[in-house]
């Protein structure tokens, strides 16, 4: 940083579209968690909102707060991390600022992205009709938690390595859809990232407008490492769709555009699956379960 502050013009015909989320040891990280994965996270979190609403990135600001016990080491692995976090995800650090914090350590990031004029997709624009989708696979972050924050249970010693690693990874580093965006542009009539449980963000994304939806638990892609372990566990099937820090993409589809946005899907290389329907109604969303409709409480998930 040469300057105390940074401009950035967008490209013609497009506008800017600005986020910002911070992270917190203790709350949103373990403190124990290697610097170069925390960096990732901080940037990875951010970025997943701007893919949510069509944008590509442009840049981002940085506000880091060290608690007491800082070391340098810790310092040059964070900024090794996000120096490559940067360069995977095509976004440059514009500036920010590092100060000392009076508790836990915090990293704010805001970041900016590009959206053609007027293009930006809202989160709560959903029709009545729509098809609900998501992308990639839900649940893996949550129980990656579970698994860092009760590795003797049951369920979790009878994984294999690789069930293990891969839940413990989907936790540690967020997978932002970036490649994702032209698609949510050309078809989506709402999105949003989902960082606090797909069963939340759902209802969140719904409220008001007399609008509700119906879904097929059944229809929720769960990675393999994921099946293995609701195997073992049934009842985690509750952790997978209302815990946090999937950071997929929750969206709403015509029915009529539906084939074509799966085929755009795939063509960028992000897997996406219709799980159901808006309907008329203000109740929140229902999920129907081999154990019957569910109905979760929105805004029940909590970082640990």
């Amino acid at each position: 940083m040469r300057d105390d502050a940074a401009t950035l013009t967008p490209a013609p015909g497009h506008d800017l579209v600005l986020t910002a989320d911070a992270i917190v040891a203790g709350v949103h990280y373990f403190p124990e968690d290697p610097p170069a994965s925390i960096a990732r996270k901080a940037l990875g979190v951010n970025l997943s909102d701007i893919a949510a609403k069509g944008a590509v990135p442009r840049g981002f600001l940085l506000t880091l707060a060290l608690p007491e016990d800082w070391t340098e080491a810790w310092l040059a692995g964070f900024a090794e991390g996000l120096g490559a976090a940067s360069a995977s995800f095509g976004c440059p650090l514009l500036g920010g600022d590092t100060v000392r914090a009076a508790g836990p350590a915090l990293i704010g990031v805001t970041a900016i992205g590009e959206v053609p004029t007027g293009g930006i997709v809202r989160r709560r624009t959903a029709r009545i009709g729509d098809r609900i989708c998501v992308s990639g696979t839900i649940g893996d972050a949550a129980l990656g938690l579970q698994l860092r924050l009760s590795p003797e249970a049951g369920w979790a010693r009878g994984l294999d390595p690789e069930s293990e690693a891969h839940l413990l990874d989907r936790y540690l580093h967020p997978q932002p859809r970036l490649r994702l965006a032209p698609a949510l542009r050309r078809f989506a009539t709402a999105a949003m990232d989902v960082s606090d449980g797909l069963a939340g963000d759902l209802a969140r994304m719904l409220a008001g407008e007399g609008r509700s939806a119906v879904v097929d638990a059944a229809r929720v892609p769960l990675s393999p490492a994921a099946a293995r372990a609701l195997e073992r566990e049934p009842a985690l099937l509750d952790t997978a769709l209302t815990g946090g820090d999937d950071y997929e993409i929750l969206c709403t589809v015509p029915e009529a555009d539906l084939d074509a946005f799966r085929r755009e899907a795939a063509t960028a290389g992000v897997p996406v699956a219709a799980i159901g329907t808006v309907v008329a109604g203000g109740e929140p969303p229902a999920f129907e379960t081999e154990r019957g409709r569910r109905v979760f409480a929105a805004g029940a998930f909590s970082h640990f």
